[in-house]
């Protein structure tokens, strides 16, 4: 990954609270923590002290999402967890106030442990059950039913890292009943890479099998979601051939964590990109899909892209536009944005009459992309993405057509 992506990301290991695989199309149970599993695969990265942070409260209210993966733990310093590896999680007070916030409106959160660059626990703290040791502190100082270990760069490429990270893994799953855990790493065009395998090679040698494993296909060559679907395809391949899953089985420990907007080599991945993966995700049965991260989910101020950012997506949006996306991964219809007070005076010139429709009508045999306009009985619709066959007037608020009103 780019060195910018460690100051925005990371990489991604989910751990949350469950004890079965399960995926946004079927009925989960419900964790301890009060909401079901399905939310913990599909929330999504939120940084509350850096990347100019917004309101929790605000995003729950507009999405309807009910879980946040919180970024990031590293180390302090001798195998001590401190939030960004200089806030001591014993006196950091940032954290536990946005951990009300979710929780008192019906949510709850994981804890994100790693990401690209700093210095993670399982480079210092020697053992796996070290490692486990500093982790388990975070999970009882929160009381989590999810956490979250992002393993890349610099433990990514150190094997006795790595069997620290995934033995780490294993004692917390083993010792904390009921705690799902979810491993992701690296994607690449092939899937995911050497180091990518050594990891799974690691699991498979220590007898740990999480709820899941993630790839994150983008900054490395990805145009587009048909690039990212196809890098799933492929993983899914290696997880057939590491563990001896068959290809559903694969599926249901397979998921996927997208960056939004534009990513650290200047791949940009837009809202029809996020449908098109959830429409895989959904239809494959993944167990989970995410995103980097909701201090990136508006539009920038001034230029729509003016580079890499932190805390804007670089692309033309609506605010938390990509949050939504998880929020139907788990299962929920997010909530409409309440219409727009209309002028009580009148207007200068009378409106057109209605049923004039200027735009061409919509066929069932033609293919639309994005942006592309017609009309159907009597209203005028533009397309969100590429569609084919899906009728203007089924289409719903969250459907490929967007309706401009009558004619």
């Amino acid at each position: 990954m780019a060195g910018v992506l460690g100051l925005l990301a990371g990489g991604l290991v989910a751990v949350a609270a469950h004890a079965t695989v399960t995926t946004a199309a079927t009925t989960t149970t419900t964790t301890d923590g009060g909401i079901g599993s399905n939310w913990y695969a599909s929330a999504p990265y939120l940084m509350p002290e850096d990347n100019s942070p917004p309101d929790v409260a605000t995003v729950m209210d507009a999405t309807g999402q009910k879980a946040f993966q919180l970024a990031f733990i590293l180390d302090k310093g001798g195998c001590s967890p401190a939030w960004g590896g200089t806030s001591p999680i014993d006196t950091d007070t940032t954290m536990p106030a946005v951990i009300r916030t979710v929780r008192a409106k019906g949510g709850d959160v994981s804890v994100s442990v790693g990401g690209y660059g700093g210095t993670k626990l399982g480079q210092t703290c020697g053992t796996p059950e070290a490692t486990a040791a500093g982790y388990q502190k975070v999970v009882t100082k929160y009381q989590l039913k999810a956490i979250d270990f992002d393993l890349e760069e610099p433990e990514y490429e150190n094997a006795a890292a790595i069997r620290n990270e995934i033995g780490a893994a294993r004692i917390l799953q083993r010792d904390n009943p009921g705690l799902y855990v979810s491993i992701t790493t690296a994607g690449t065009n092939a899937g995911t890479g050497w180091f990518g395998q050594q990891m799974l090679n690691e699991a498979k040698a220590q007898g740990f099998t999480p709820d899941n494993y993630s790839i994150m296909p983008f900054d490395g060559g990805f145009n587009g979601a048909a690039a990212q679907t196809d890098a799933l395809v492929k993983f899914n391949q290696i997880l057939r051939t590491t563990f001896g899953w068959s290809e559903a089985d694969a599926y249901a420990h397979e998921g996927v964590s997208l960056m939004n907007g534009r990513t650290d080599v200047a791949e940009y991945f837009r809202q029809a990109d996020f449908q098109a993966v959830l429409d895989f995700a959904l239809a494959h049965k993944l167990a989970r899909y995410t995103y980097w991260s909701v201090n990136r989910d508006r539009q920038c101020p001034g230029p729509v892209d003016p580079g890499l950012s932190g805390s804007c997506s670089s692309v033309a949006q609506s605010d938390w536009d990509f949050t939504r996306y998880t929020v139907r991964f788990a299962g929920a219809t997010p909530p409409t944005t309440p219409p727009t007070t209309p002028p009580t005076t009148p207007p200068t010139s009378p409106p057109t009459s209605p049923g004039t429709c200027v735009d061409p009508p919509w066929s069932a045999t033609q293919v639309y992309t994005a942006g592309a306009k017609v009309s159907y009985q009597g209203h005028k619709y533009h397309a969100k993405w590429w569609t084919l066959n899906e009728n203007p007037a089924a289409s719903g608020q969250w459907g490929v057509w967007s309706d401009d009103g009558p004619c």
